[in-house]
């Protein structure tokens, strides 16, 4: 995770981003703080990289690269606003230990690639390249399932889908385990080869995808999602999963939420 240092909305690269309206900085560091310690209350390892003055969204990890068995396959972003992140985050890989992979065409990280049981979900149409997903496919030797983003307000397919964990016995038998997703920001053909994936998913409703409810990490058990998505919470109550209930409304501003800022080191 990146704090944000030098968190504000200085250009406008999605929908959800208006360079008139204000961030409030230390709300924005105070609710990312708050999230930082949860994960920690709940057992996990945070890891920090330190922010570079001058990228304001480097704050959202995520973006940053997608590591699977230890393995990185680095970002290469499509804004020229974003471009230097990719270095400053691959620099701090390459000093924990890791070889990182630069992508050749554009990707941008777990912002378009969710790796979900034995399958890496891929989403284009707004961010990440179609051509990425081949790349991914042979450097990491995972099946990569092609997603067709049509709402520019889910940009990203971590906007408007997320990886709840591995089957527990009651699933179709596929291996894929489970997610969440709002069918409504995919093509007709992606939301079919997703009902025929996962017949078990958990359908989200507009209002849960708009509070960025989709934007959420979970640990298999734990489920860290927006408190704004009031009916994907009580789904993931009903079906067994812990929500943990962690508010990054600040960021919202910028088109991003909790699995935004959170960079997962497999």
């Amino acid at each position: 995770m990146c704090e944000p240092r030098y968190f504000e909305v200085r250009y406008a690269i999605n929908p959800w981003m208006d360079t008139d309206t204000p961030v409030d900085r230390a709300l924005a560091r105070e609710q990312w703080g708050n999230l930082v310690q949860t994960y920690r209350d709940h057992g996990h390892t945070v890891e920090t990289v330190a922010p570079v003055e001058g990228l304001p969204d480097m704050v959202f990890a995520a973006n940053a690269a997608l590591v699977v068995d230890g393995r990185v396959f680095g970002s290469s972003f499509r804004a020229p606003e974003r471009r230097q992140e990719s270095a400053a985050y691959a620099t701090w890989f390459k000093a924990a230990g890791y070889d990182v992979h630069t992508p050749r065409s554009v990707c941008e990280g777990e912002g378009d690639l969710v790796p979900a049981g034995r399958f890496v979900l891929a989403g284009a149409g707004f961010r990440t390249q179609r051509a990425a997903h081949r790349e991914v496919q042979e450097f990491f030797g995972r099946p990569v399932i092609s997603l067709d983003l049509v709402d520019p307000r889910f940009y990203h397919l971590d906007t408007a889908l997320f990886f709840l964990g591995e089957e527990d016995g009651e699933g179709d038998g596929t291996g894929a385990g489970d997610v969440a997703y709002y069918p409504a920001a995919f093509s007709p053909g992606s939301r079919e080869v997703l009902r025929r994936l996962y017949p078990r998913a958990l359908i989200a409703t507009e209002e849960d995808a708009l509070a960025f409810g989709l934007n959420s990490v979970s640990d298999g058990r734990h489920v860290f999602v927006a408190p704004q998505a009031h009916h994907l919470v009580d789904q993931l109550a009903h079906r067994g999963y812990v929500p943990v209930p962690v508010d990054l409304s600040e960021f919202h501003k910028a088109g991003g939420g909790i699995k935004c800022c959170t960079q997962e080191i497999r």
